[in-house]
């Protein structure tokens, strides 16, 4: 057992994962000898070899290519779009190819790549550099979407995304990225997928989040508990699929639900909540389902961040709306 920060866990799932199947292989750009922009891959080339892994050029849609025919010959790619605004260029191979495989040849190709990127606001960086897509990647079908919120998740989650058979987009929060830390094992375990958590029990209401809010929402939920208002909190650490049994059990428990994303609000995570608690569990509501999420404007960058995304206080804000409705 060792105390780790959020990339610690990362670099250490993916040391196992190498040391534990010579097939699997870790690429992108600037991710061999440099160890990554952040160094989450810092050390694994000099342990493992340039063969294993190793840098692309820039050039995202030869990253995705690249992985579809590694994958194809048996190897296990654990590729890195350096930050998720990137995407874009790689999109055709993830929506048109990888996640299709196992549906048009009738189950019997696999596309087991696990594809890293960086995401999420409060670093103050460059354009392009923070931007939350998650809601674009989950209306992908055959793509699981997972992003942990603290180190022990990250290392496990990881884990089981790397040993799945299946694409998986694995998003990392920049600002959790060394901002915590948590007493982990040194050996590997896994953390199940599609699998949400209550990481706070709670009777009142439901607080529906992922990523870096839902620390901000354990924050509100102490804040209330002083009042005497008891707080659910549900993280759920896969964004597609859903959880729904984790999620309208939460809802029918306490009545009411708040579900919360840092990206922009239209066609987002917390929307996806929504509807589903309004479909499958509208009879459990004493309230409307709230939401909080960033505007819907292009997502800034440097210093505008700090007006833009979700804050405490209006995670609070929505929080008692929702409780006095």
């Amino acid at each position: 057992m060792s105390k780790k920060t959020y990339i610690q866990a990362i670099t250490d799932a993916l040391r196992l994962e190498l040391g534990s199947d010579e097939k699997t292989l870790v690429f992108g750009e600037d991710v061999g000898k440099n160890g990554g922009v952040f160094r989450a891959t810092d050390g694994l080339q000099a342990e493992f070899g340039e063969d294993r892994v190793f840098d692309t050029p820039l050039a995202e849609s030869g990253i995705g290519g690249l992985s579809i025919g590694l994958a194809l010959e048996g190897f296990r790619p654990i590729p890195e779009i350096q930050f998720l605004g990137f995407i874009f260029e790689t999109l055709d191979s993830i929506a048109g190819q990888m996640s299709r495989e196992r549906f048009r040849t009738g189950g019997t190709r696999h596309m087991p790549i696990t594809i890293r990127s960086p995401y999420g606001g409060g670093t103050h960086t460059p354009e392009m550099h923070a931007d939350s897509l998650e809601g674009y990647l989950a209306q992908i079908p055959g793509l699981r979407v997972v992003t942990p919120s603290n180190p022990y998740d990250a290392k496990g989650l990881l884990i089981s995304s790397i040993r799945n058979n299946d694409p998986v987009f694995f998003l990392e929060n920049l600002k959790l990225y060394r901002s915590m830390k948590a007493d982990i094992p040194d050996e590997a375990y896994t953390v199940p997928l599609d699998k949400a958590a209550v990481v706070r029990e709670g009777t009142d209401i439901s607080l529906i989040a992922y990523s870096a809010q839902v620390n901000q929402s354990l924050k509100v939920a102490e804040k209330l508990e002083k009042e005497g208002i008891s707080v659910e909190v549900v993280d759920l650490r896969t964004l597609s699929p859903l959880d729904e049994e984790t999620i309208l059990k939460s809802v029918q428990k306490t009545g009411r639900a708040v579900a919360i994303q840092e990206a922009q609000r239209q066609a987002g995570i917390a929307a996806n909540v929504a509807s589903l608690i309004a479909e499958k569990g509208a009879l459990y509501l004493s309230a409307p389902v709230g939401r909080v999420s960033a505007p819907d404007t292009v997502y800034p960058f440097g210093l505008a961040e700090d007006d833009w995304l979700p804050a405490e206080d209006e995670i609070e804000a929505k929080t008692r709306e929702i409780l006095n409705y």
